[in-house]
């Protein structure tokens, strides 16, 4: 008797075709129906940039009213602070309880940490560099007595209680709940560690609590899909209150800074980050396409925490492994931050040439030791770049402090350039840990950033443990 075919799976509307296994000599074809593209003004992000556009223009031509709107992006970002730090427990904690093996935690820890370490320094050698090069401050002959260091004056204090050993202490939450109110996103790292080692430890009576976990998981991700939907709300808010709080001309008055350091972070994107995608086997440039709403998000609300829950949720669907994803990602959020490094020793010698002070290599040296120290003592720390440049200038008598406040002006501007830079490098950071890991699934890396799902063979999952 003639073996029947397989019958076709079934797959979701959304999906490609893709074959499966039939009887021998038989090829099967799921059908499934390819939907019509959406018109364009119907993705978030289009919604996002005309959001962007319109907030410029009624910030730059009604001011009063630009700056009154404030609260329509401090509510959207409110919204998704609220479920950072349930999202990171529940990917991080139901991660390491998948794994099992607890040494591989170590292994992921270790990787995630060598990597930060030495792009960070890059970040700040090569901020170091440019502005030995470029020297965008030179001749500007600012008296630092004329300077007023009460503009600066609530940074230095943050700058006084961020020190290495507060910063560790702060780490380690006073309650279990604490971590969750504080909304402190390293607490909740730490707590969901050593809640997901507890899972793995009990092993297979752990797995009621994982069903919910999971099931929880799931729910709060359909959340954050929910919450996407007001993104251009927000990021209209919020790009209307900076063009019309700081105004376009505040720019213009320190054009030099600002674009030597958009030309150096874009640079260092390009260039330092294109060349270690290219190594690990994936484009830069099509890793941008695929996180472009996330990217105009952090554009128009000057924070990437608003974009971390999707930027979670998006490396998982590129084919990296979850507990790699969840100890990466939140991690490199306060240690991996390479726009914020560039910035620090960018702006310090900045500072240091538009007052006439002429740094020796010496002191510029020490100053690069002293940035990366302050760099991780001030992580998490909102406004940290301002914070940690003040805590570098405080050792390093020879800059005045007070010349913070020629650059305060337009600092929020290049806050967004940092937290644009910091985002995609700790993109970067995830998928090359994850291949490090053996825990990168190349075939949904290429389908997500060549913005395909197939075909796909069923059941077989190409990988780099392949």
């Amino acid at each position: 008797m003639a073996r029947k075919p397989t019958a076709p799976a079934t797959t979701p509307r959304t999906r490609a075709p893709r074959t499966v296994k039939a009887a021998p000599g038989v090829a099967v074809e799921a059908a499934a129906a390819v939907p019509a593209r959406k018109p364009f003004w119907t993705h978030l992000y289009f919604q996002v940039l005309l959001a962007i556009a319109l907030g410029a223009l009624i910030g730059h031509f009604w001011p009063a009213f630009g700056e009154s709107l404030k609260p329509l992006g401090d509510a959207f970002i409110r919204l998704v602070k609220m479920i950072i730090a349930p999202v990171i427990f529940l990917t991080v904690a139901t991660g390491i309880a998948h794994l099992r093996d607890l040494g591989r935690l170590g292994k992921v820890v270790g990787k995630a940490f060598a990597y930060f370490l030495t792009f960070s320094t890059l970040a700040l050698i090569i901020g170091l560099i440019v502005a030995n090069v470029v020297r965008p401050g030179a001749g500007m002959n600012v008296d630092p007595a004329t300077l007023d260091p009460a503009a600066v004056g609530q940074y230095v204090q943050k700058a006084h209680e961020t020190d290495i050993v507060a910063f560790l202490m702060n780490i380690i939450p006073e309650t279990v709940v604490g971590a969750f109110v504080g909304g402190e996103i390293l607490q909740v790292l730490f707590f969901a560690i050593l809640f997901g080692i507890s899972l793995a430890i009990i092993g297979d009576r752990a797995q009621p609590v994982m069903t919910v976990l999971e099931s929880v998981s799931e729910a709060f991700f359909k959340l954050v899909a929910i919450l996407m939907k007001a993104a251009p709300i927000g990021a209209f808010g919020a790009f209307a209150f900076t063009i019309g709080r700081y105004g376009i001309d505040s720019v213009i008055n320190l054009a030099a800074l600002v674009a030597t350091f958009y030309l150096t972070s874009a640079l260092f994107v390009v260039v330092v980050l294109g060349l270690v995608a290219r190594a690990n086997g994936f484009s830069i440039f099509k890793l941008i396409r695929y996180l472009k709403e996330e990217l105009l998000l952090v554009l128009g609300t000057s924070s990437s925490e608003a974009a971390l829950p999707s930027l979670i949720e998006k490396m998982g669907r590129a084919g990296c492994d979850k507990s790699v994803v969840g100890l990466v990602v939140p991690t490199g959020y306060s240690f991996n931050l390479d726009g914020t490094n560039i910035y620090m020793t960018l702006a310090a010698l900045f500072i240091a040439q538009a007052c006439g002070v002429d740094l020796s290599i010496g002191q510029q040296l020490l100053l690069l030791a002293v940035a990366m120290l302050s760099s991780k003592g001030a992580a998490g720390v909102t406004g940290a770049g301002f914070i940690t440049l003040a805590a570098t200038l405080a050792v390093v008598p020879s800059v005045p402090v007070a010349g913070m406040a020629l650059i305060l002006g337009v600092d929020r501007f290049m806050s967004e350039c940092r937290a644009l830079t910091n985002f995609i490098g700790n993109a970067v950071a995830t998928i090359v840990v994850a291949r490090w890991e053996k825990g990168l699934d190349r075939e949904a890396l290429d389908r997500a950033l060549s913005g395909t799902t197939g075909p796909v063979t069923v059941g077989a999952v190409q990988s780099d443990d392949d």
